[in-house]
């Protein structure tokens, strides 16, 4: 079970499951159906994610070390060796890769491994070099619903999937942005360039707002093309954006010094799964 918990950590399993999560709901935005492809799909996707993940906690296990946020992490504790951990993160590669392979073909493959890719040789190494990394790194959250719907037989120039995608990346940047702001001392501890270095508190309000207007600008464009049929689920959805759009605005209005940044990362996430879930309701009705 400790060694179980090691691994969990090193495949940052719960990243890992909401990237899944989205690649379930592109497959059934296609298919409309739990089949045997799906379930084939969803664990090849989750075992190349989990490699990706431990091979980025690879590495970073040196500038980890010097963050309070993921010291204890398993290679920057001494709980897992650096070449222990890059066996696991390849081979779970490699697994991942085969079965996307023979089970969900060649173009879900390539997505996965563009995502693999994207993921550890542009963004990782771009986080070095510039706050601003969380823009081009936001493509990583648009690739995996592809892999779903490419697995399902669907072309990724259809406008459901792209729409769907566009969401993804558009929320991956407030969901980052969010992230940065709460760790940001922790960043520059680590060697990482932070918009904390950049901005004033009531500027990173207002870019942050947004960045979330522009997620909800993303949602009501699945609407137009075609994502959600029904017109209740239509209404719904507009309900939630406009909740995002003030909750954030409240945000942006107070006055107070600093931001209660978990409340907001939370709730950016919740958005995220409300959001996945009309889309499953969606298919189904």
């Amino acid at each position: 079970m400790k060694y179980l918990k090691l691994y969990f950590e090193l495949s940052k399993v719960r990243i890992t499951f909401a990237v899944t999560l989205t690649t379930l709901v592109g497959y059934l935005l296609k298919s409309g159906q739990f089949d045997s492809t799906l379930w084939t799909t969803v664990g090849g996707l989750f075992l190349l994610a989990c490699g990706s993940a431990a091979l980025n906690q690879y590495q970073e296990y040196e500038t980890d070390a010097k963050m309070e946020r993921t010291k204890n992490r398993p290679i920057p504790s001494g709980k897992i060796s650096p070449t222990h951990a890059l066996i696991y993160a390849l081979s779970m590669i490699f697994v991942g890769s085969v079965i996307l392979f023979y089970f969900s073909g060649f173009l879900a493959l390539q997505l996965g491994i563009l995502t693999l890719i994207w993921y550890n040789a542009v963004y990782t190494p771009l986080k070095k070099k510039t706050a601003f990394a969380v823009v081009p790194g936001s493509i990583i959250g648009a690739l995996p619903p592809m892999v779903g719907y490419a697995a399902a037989g669907g072309s990724i120039g259809d406008p459901a999937i792209i729409a769907f995608a566009f969401f993804m990346f558009m929320w991956q940047i407030p969901h980052f942005w969010l992230i940065i702001i709460r760790h940001g001392s922790d960043y520059n501890q680590g060697g990482f360039p932070s918009i904390t270095e950049i901005y004033s508190d009531s500027q990173i309000k207002g870019i942050t707002l947004v960045w979330v207007s522009a997620t909800a600008v993303a949602s009501i464009f699945m609407i137009l093309m075609g994502v959600f049929s029904a017109l209740i689920l239509k209404v719904l959805l507009i309900m939630i954006v406009l909740a995002l759009i003030y909750a954030f605005s409240r945000l942006f209005l107070k006055k107070e010094e600093g931001i209660k940044v978990f409340k907001y990362f939370m709730g950016i996430n919740v958005y995220l799964l409300v959001i996945l879930i009309l889309i499953v309701v969606g298919v189904f009705i």
